[in-house]
């Protein structure tokens, strides 16, 4: 068991540290003076013309008192000087202890904020802070992942409940209808918990950084989304020039692919909503001023200005695209907004004036 006995302050000890210092300091100086002194001073009295001359014994009398004076004063001085020099060195020391107290308390969202040069324990203070903020982002999506799994699960399994209770109470109910039900039910609580999971780790910023070309992963998104796009009637296009970023390759493509999907199931069909065409979607990539460029462009319904700030929020699609029937999780764009920002980068949603949307993402090359 380690040994918690109460002893002195560190400020205490530094203080008596310093006055040690002093005091041996001016003893070693008056031990100079004195070998100094004796070295002329003769050690028996001789008489001269003059008078007498002092001796060692004289010198005694003369000097110890003022000398023991003198040491009583370096050691005041030491003492009291170095409690005040001790408390301005340990000031930053206790500053770090109280935010440490605090956050360990729970609030993560204290900083220390040392003012200063830059010192050890202004580095000390700035990697406290360091730590504390990725702790707190951490744990927000940790209380932000299961708040939303808490509330979005809840649906699922109440439709699960229902389902078993209505073909508990009609046992001539077709079983293959139910099990229809809930494969389709279930199947809809995986696809939320894993897009759960993604935000949450996009959220943490806990992935490897590797250089990975934009094009090539709109190319196996878009071979990936064909007859989804194709089932629909709509055309997918992809074109541009590579579009290198550093970044996690997964969590790249996984932000592709749900721009991509976005796009095909909040689309339009031919002659749908006075769309005169068939409906598109439209993938460019491209390398802009040192950074990697992806633009998703697709037809649509009419996107109101301000719904566009909201479309990135979990869970939220917009009043005009809550009445598509794709069963999505809310999540897509919340993703791509999530890992935008983990990545360093920018999004951003504007609406066409025909309807449908354009996303452009802008992420650092290096």
């Amino acid at each position: 068991m380690t040994d918690r006995r109460p002893g002195p302050s560190v400020r205490l000890r530094l203080a008596l540290s310093y006055a040690g210092l002093v005091v041996l300091t001016g003893a070693l100086l008056l031990a100079v003076v004195w070998v100094f002194l004796l070295r002329y001073v003769p050690a028996d009295r001789v008489d001269t013309a003059s008078g007498v001359v002092p001796v060692q014994r004289d010198l005694v009398r003369a000097f110890a008192p003022p000398a023991a004076l003198a040491l009583v004063v370096l050691l005041v001085v030491g003492l009291v000087g170095g409690w005040f020099l001790a408390g301005r060195v340990l000031a930053p020391l206790t500053r770090i202890t109280e935010a440490t107290r605090r956050v360990a308390a729970g609030t993560l969202s204290h900083r220390i904020d040392l003012p200063g040069r830059d010192d050890e324990f202004r580095s000390l203070a700035d990697a406290f802070d360091g730590m504390v903020a990725r702790l707190e982002t951490h744990v927000e999506a940790q209380r932000r992942f299961a708040a939303n799994a808490s509330h979005e699960l809840r649906t699922p399994l109440a439709i699960t409940r229902s389902v078993l209770e209505v073909a508990e109470r009609d046992p001539d109910r077709d079983p293959a209808a139910v099990v229809a039900r809930l494969r389709t039910v279930n199947t809809r609580a995986i696809d939320l918990t894993e897009a759960l999971l993604l935000l949450s780790r996009a959220d943490q910023g806990t992935f490897e950084h590797r250089t990975v070309d934009l094009s090539l992963l709109a190319e196996e998104a878009a071979e990936t989304l064909v007859p989804l796009a194709e089932a629909r009637g709509l055309v997918l296009d992809v074109d541009g020039s590579a579009a290198p970023a550093v970044g996690s390759p997964p969590l790249l493509l996984q932000l592709v692919t749900n721009l991509v999907h976005n796009g095909i199931v909040h689309n339009v069909a031919s002659g749908a909503d006075g769309q005169t065409g068939p409906g598109w979607v439209r993938v460019h990539t491209s390398s802009v001023d040192g950074e990697a460029v992806l633009e998703v462009q697709n037809t649509g319904r009419t996107v109101a200005q301000e719904v566009l700030p909201t479309l990135t929020e979990a869970f939220q699609r917009g009043s005009a695209r809550q009445r598509d029937d794709h069963g999505g999780a809310g999540l897509g764009l919340a993703i791509v907004d999530a890992v935008v920002r983990a990545h360093g980068g920018t999004v951003r949603l504007r609406a066409r004036s025909g309807g449908g949307l354009v996303v452009t993402v802008r992420l650092p090359t290096g």
